[in-house]
C-alpha cells in the first residue's frame, strides 16, 4: 500500500513538471504543427517556394489591386495618366461598397447573371452528356478506335480563336454554310446572331463542340480504369446494359465526374473568347455574360468605369468560391472524399 502510495506521488510530481515546462517554466512546449512540417518538409518547401513567390504576385497583386478598384469610383477620367508631357494625377475617391450594393440592386448584374447560368449549366449538361456517350462508344473495340479519338480530339487541339471564327463563317446569314445548306432543301435561312433567341442557341451549340473533347479524354480515362470483372460478375447476375452502365459505370466514374464537372463549370463561367468573338454579346445584350460585361465596362464605354469592372471582376469571383464550397459540401455529404 505504501508503495502504490509513493507511486502516485510520483506521478503526480512528475506530471507537475511537465506542465509547468509547457508553461515556460522548464523546457519550451513541442513545436506546432507549421513548424514541425517546415522542419520536417524544408527541403520541399524550398523548391515550391519559388512557384509560390512568382503566382503570389502573379495573381496576388492583381486581385488586391481590383479589390480596391471596386470600393472606389476610379473611371477613365479620374485615374492617374499622361497627356503629352504632363503627368495627371489620380482624382478618384474611396466609397466603399457603394458599387457592390448598385450592381447587386440593380437589373443589369442579375439579368446577365440570369443568361450566365443558363449558359453555364446548358453548356456542361450537354457537354457532359455528349462525352459520356463518346467516351462509352469509344471504350468499345469498334473498327478505327483511334482515328475516332483522334478526330473527336481535334477541336480541342485547334486554337479556340480559329475555332470560334470557322464556327462564325459557317453561322453567316448572307454566306454561311449553314444557310446554305438550308437552301439548298428550300428552307429560308436562319439569322443564327443576329437573332437573341437563336444566338443563344448558337453560342451554346460552339461552346459545346469546344468542350466535348476534354470531357470525353477524362471519362474515357475512367472507364477504362473500371475493372473488367466488375462488368463481368454484373453480367453473369442477368443485369442489364442499363443496370450495368447505373450500378457499375456511373459509381466507378464519381471520381472523374466530379472534379470533370467543377472545372467545366469555371471554364464555363468565364468562358470569354466564345461570347466575345462570335457575338460579342449581342445582338444587344442578349449573350452579354458576367465576364464579357466585365470586359465591356473596362475597355468599350465611354468613360471606360474600371471601378465597375472591378467589382463584376470580384463578384464574379466570390460566386465561384461560392459553388466550389457548396459542391465539395455537398460531395462529403454524399460521402465522397474531395
Amino acid at each position: 500500500m505504501a508503495v502504490h502510495t509513493s507511486q502516485s506521488v510520483a506521478k503526480a510530481a512528475g506530471d507537475d513538471v511537465a506542465r509547468g515546462r509547457s508553461r515556460g517554466t522548464g523546457n519550451p512546449p513541442p513545436p506546432g504543427r507549421l513548424r514541425r512540417a517546415l522542419s520536417v518538409h524544408w527541403y520541399a518547401w524550398t523548391m515550391v517556394a519559388p512557384v509560390v513567390i512568382v503566382i503570389g504576385v502573379i495573381i496576388g497583386y492583381p486581385l488586391v489591386r481590383g479589390i480596391w478598384l471596386s470600393m472606389t469610383d476610379a473611371n477613365e477620367r479620374n485615374v492617374a495618366r499622361s497627356i503629352g508631357v504632363n503627368d495627371m494625377p489620380a482624382t478618384y475617391e474611396f466609397v466603399g461598397l457603394d458599387n457592390y450594393v448598385d450592381a447587386l440592386t440593380g437589373g443589369q448584374f442579375l439579368g446577365t447573371l440570369g443568361w450566365t447560368l443558363v449558359w453555364t449549366v446548358s453548356c456542361v449538361a450537354i457537354t457532359f452528356c455528349l462525352g459520356m456517350a463518346l467516351a462509352n462508344i469509344l471504350n468499345r473495340k469498334i473498327a478505327g478506335r483511334s482515328a475516332y479519338r483522334m478526330a473527336l480530339i481535334l477541336p480541342w487541339a485547334i486554337p479556340g480563336f480559329v475555332s470560334v471564327f470557322a464556327w462564325r463563317f459557317l453561322y453567316n446569314e448572307e454566306r454561311g454554310l449553314l444557310n446554305k445548306i438550308l437552301g439548298g432543301a428550300g428552307i429560308d435561312g436562319v439569322p443564327w446572331l443576329n437573332d437573341p433567341t437563336w444566338a443563344k442557341f448558337s453560342v451554346i451549340a460552339v461552346n459545346v463542340w469546344l468542350g466535348i473533347p476534354f470531357i470525353m479524354v477524362a471519362l474515357l480515362g475512367g472507364l477504362q480504369s473500371i475493372p473488367s470483372e466488375q462488368y463481368e460478375a454484373a453480367e453473369m447476375d442477368g443485369a442489364t446494359a442499363w443496370q450495368r452502365f447505373r450500378h457499375v459505370t456511373l459509381p466507378g466514374l464519381r471520381p472523374v465526374s466530379t472534379t470533370v464537372v467543377l472545372l467545366s463549370t469555371i471554364w464555363t463561367f468565364n468562358m470569354f473568347p466564345v461570347i466575345f468573338l462570335l457575338t460579342r454579346g449581342g445582338p444587344g445584350e442578349s449573350t452579354q455574360i458576367l465576364v464579357t460585361q466585365a470586359y465591356k465596362f473596362s475597355f468599350e464605354i465611354s468613360p471606360r468605369d474600371f471601378a465597375q469592372s472591378s467589382t463584376w471582376g470580384v463578384l464574379i469571383l466570390v460566386l465561384l468560391m461560392l459553388f466550389a464550397v457548396v459542391y465539395r459540401r455537398v460531395l462529403r455529404t454524399q460521402g465522397d472524399n474531395w
